[in-house]
């Protein structure tokens, strides 16, 4: 349930840990709605019978502080993409409450067999307003004005990856992302976090290394009709070598990240 705001470009910053999601925001006399209750970030990363390997995540993600930061509310309409094994998708489905619901959108190959066939199922039991749709992201073409909130979390590199393993194909990001302006809602926001990366070959980049340019990040962003409202240096690691593969152990968990919130303009 989202308060639409006017389309101010605002800088801010978050200190690490912290939740207060501090950043300039106007209210406008457009306000379609106010939210029922404020989200609880603390109590839904705090949630019962979460997976245990998502728990291990939650002192590097620091997902209360993100969520703040990037103005979830309750009864949000929310978009989870490339979600993975869920780890969003479980916190933002408790935060949105029984008026809101969370939509992961997923490959086959991430969520369909094995242990995270089981993991999904567990998690679906647990959170109801979740459900788990499998698309192919070169296709991706969701309905019109569906989302208030759209979660990119350490995935917007991915729109340019491509690997036959995954059965995962080559995506063209402009027209990604013009589907998923088309899918959010006037005023409806996509939180976007990433590795940190250098170099004009984002493909090159990405296949090498899983990082991003945060310039590239903008311009596909804005060039797709988004606006960007505020960053936060939450995750900045200037000890981060951008040069290395963000699995590689010295640097995993602790990479350079980018925090960025854009708007539809509405």
């Amino acid at each position: 349930m989202r308060i639409l705001l006017t389309s101010i470009i605002a800088t801010s910053t978050l200190a690490l840990g912290a939740c207060s999601g501090e950043g300039a925001e106007t209210a406008s006399a457009s306000s379609v709605a106010t939210p029922t209750a404020e989200p609880d970030f603390a109590s839904a990363v705090g949630s019962p019978g979460r997976d245990a390997k998502d728990i291990e995540l939650d002192g590097s993600r620091q997902p209360a502080g993100v969520l703040s930061f990037m103005g979830l509310e309750y009864g949000d309409k929310v978009a989870d993409i490339l979600a993975g094994g869920g780890y969003y998708s479980e916190i933002m489905g408790r935060a949105v409450g029984s008026e809101g619901s969370v939509t992961a959108f997923n490959t086959g190959t991430f969520a369909k067999t094995g242990d995270a066939l089981k993991k999904w199922t567990e998690l679906k039991a647990r959170q109801s307003n979740v459900t788990n749709e499998f698309v192919s992201f070169p296709a991706f073409s969701p309905d019109e004005n569906q989302f208030d909130f759209a979660m990119m979390h350490l995935v917007f590199h991915d729109l340019y990856w491509e690997n036959a393993k995954f059965e995962y194909g080559r995506i063209d990001p402009d027209k990604f992302l013009a589907s998923l302006h088309t899918a959010m809602k006037p005023g409806g926001i996509v939180a976007i976090v990433d590795h940190v990366g250098s170099g004009t070959n984002t493909r090159e980049i990405v296949e090498k290394l899983h990082r991003i340019d945060p310039a590239v990040v903008k311009a596909d962003m804005i060039r797709a009709g988004f606006v960007l409202e505020a960053e936060s240096n939450m995750f900045a690691n200037p000890e981060d070598d951008v040069n290395k593969l963000v699995f590689d152990p010295s640097v995993r968990g602790k990479t350079n990240r980018i925090v960025m919130r854009f708007r539809k303009p509405g």
